[in-house]
């Protein structure tokens, strides 16, 4: 038998081993896409376009049968916006910077606007996105309209709005943060609890497409209802979100005392308590400490001038009745009628599963955050009083409120950052009638917010004060009053909000403000959309917005 040349044989075997499948460093043969375009392979070629949401690509690993190809004529499958064979379903928010007191906008002057077609009435001049955005939405709503529609780079979104006041956005869910106010678009806010995405215009279907046997083959083996799905089934699952109400000045006493012994216990919340009921963490800021020995109020409570406040035992079932999960302690008052009222307050509350905090039976006890878990977000409540030289102040031995001592507030606060919690930090401080922010409240306001807290609010105030974002915190100088009367002295005190600060995925993304006025002495009701646009108004540019 002859041999065969050497060189050929060397020429033949790179030839045959340059033709052969690749490999992923696993010992896995993989076909090539020509080879893997057969319908009948155990492999799939998918191609995944450059517009889909960076955060929807980031989760998908492909598993071994599935290959990702650069180029969509090599692809046997492809994603893409709409279709009937559905992998994800994402949720896009309608936003503006947060000192916007538009709340909500229909899809149909939204989409016109898209198209270069905006109604004479809209709030805004043109709606921000980044090119993905963009992309995707055109292939929902046509073209973008250059005069309407402006492409920015995705990190660059909020400071183009904030720049103007007539800017809007349209963004993923994921990249919502608190200096974002989320408009409410046909009636639906992701923010909310009762979020419907079918009735929602801005969430997004993305389907596989292609060959109808590929297609099928795919949703059997890596679709959302098989046991190995290659893609998050969306961007906002209900099971991560918690909404937290924080609530300025309660004081069952003086007027309000007055009223519910008229009218019944739960007569103050009879136009709010839904609203209240329906947070997952209900924060209530309670002045008052509760006692068998506390009188009737006077039959004319608009002229008590009695400073020394107490609240009869039955007077809790109003707080029972809104759904009250935390209560601060860091109340001027909660000191008016001793130690012995004040241990029997906190008794009340921890027979009813309440958590306090900012106040305790002694100073140790009041320094202790207020620990919650829910739905994977871990919140943790932390305060004090700051007025000098301490009002209601606990000591070592005895009850009352926390004294700050802000070095010792921020060991605190990092303490529960390191843990993986989101402090809330409130504060019973200086009182003053103006909406503007106090330079003396500033500093511990600050101090709290460069300590790691996410979220610091004032619950001294008797009117709502300014807004303020500092080193990424959310600063509230003073919310108003809950469940109180004292609103004799201006209009001002007749008016209030309600904090309703959203947690996804142990993360703070965003506030919505519920604006209250007060009628009836002390019945907090909601605003008219004239009133609140007055409100809304007036504490913006109080803000120096």
């Amino acid at each position: 038998m002859k041999s065969l040349p050497l060189v050929p044989v060397l020429v033949f075997i790179l030839l045959a081993a340059a033709c052969a499948p690749a490999t992923n460093g696993l010992n896995v043969d993989i076909p090539t896409a020509s080879e893997s375009t057969d319908t009948n392979s155990a492999y799939m070629n998918i191609w995944l376009p450059p517009y889909l949401p960076k955060s929807l690509t980031d989760h998908f690993l492909p598993p071994e049968g599935l290959i990702i190809v650069e180029h969509q004529e090599f692809a046997d499958l492809k994603v893409d916006v709409s279709g009937e064979a559905l992998v994800s379903e994402w949720i896009y928010a309608l936003v503006a910077p947060f000192p916007t007191v538009n709340d909500s906008l229909s899809a149909q002057k939204l989409t016109a606007m898209w198209r270069g077609k905006p109604s004479t009435d809209l709030p805004f001049q043109e709606v921000l996105v980044d090119g993905s955005t963009k992309a995707i939405f055109e292939r929902l709503w046509g073209t973008a309209s250059l005069g309407s529609v402006r492409e920015v780079a995705r990190e660059d979104l909020l400071s183009e709005a904030w720049k103007g006041k007539n800017t809007w956005a349209i963004i993923p869910f994921e990249m919502l943060t608190p200096q974002w106010k989320v408009i409410a678009v046909d009636g639906q806010s992701p923010l909310n609890k009762d979020f419907d995405a079918r009735a929602y215009p801005l969430a997004v279907p993305f389907s596989v497409v292609g060959d109808a046997h590929m297609i099928a083959d795919f949703q059997s083996k890596f679709g959302s209802g098989s046991q190995t799905p290659v893609f998050p089934s969306t961007n906002r699952e209900a099971g991560k979100l918690t909404t937290v109400m924080v609530t300025g000045v309660t004081a069952l006493t003086r007027g309000t005392a007055y009223l519910m012994e008229r009218n019944g216990m739960t007569y103050p919340a009879r136009d709010i308590g839904d609203l209240l009921r329906s947070a997952d963490i209900l924060h209530i800021s309670n002045e008052v400490p509760f006692t068998p020995t506390c009188p009737n109020p006077f039959a004319n409570p608009a002229n008590d001038a009695n400073l020394i406040f107490c609240s009869k035992p039955e007077y809790i079932q109003l707080l029972e009745a809104i759904g009250t999960d935390v209560v601060e302690l860091t109340g001027d008052h909660f000191r008016d009628w001793g130690d012995e009222a004040m241990f029997y307050t906190i008794d009340l509350y921890a027979q009813r599963g309440w958590q306090y905090y900012g106040g305790g039976r002694n100073y140790a006890d009041g320094v202790e955050p207020a620990l919650f878990l829910h739905n994977g977000n871990k919140i943790a409540f932390l305060g004090c009083n700051a007025k000098p030289p301490g009002y209601a102040k606990a000591s070592e031995t005895s009850p009352g409120a926390v004294h700050c001592d802000m070095d010792l507030m921020a060991e605190k606060i990092r303490e529960v950052s390191a843990q993986g919690y989101q402090p809330i930090f409130t504060f019973q401080h200086l009182e003053y009638y103006t909406h503007g922010i106090n330079e003396k409240l500033a500093v511990d306001f600050h101090a709290a917010a460069e300590a790691g807290a996410v979220i610091v609010s004032g619950s001294q105030a008797h009117i709502p004060h300014a807004f303020e974002f500092y080193r990424g915190a959310f600063i509230h100088y003073g919310l108003g009053n809950l469940f109180f009367d004292q609103y004799k002295e201006s209009p001002a005190q007749r008016q209030a909000f309600i904090d309703v600060h959203v947690f996804y995925d142990n993360r703070y993304i965003g506030t919505e403000l519920v604006t209250i006025q007060f009628v009836d002495l002390a019945r907090p009701r909601l605003m008219t959309s004239e009133e609140r646009l007055e409100l809304l108004e007036k504490i913006f540019s109080a803000s120096g917005w």
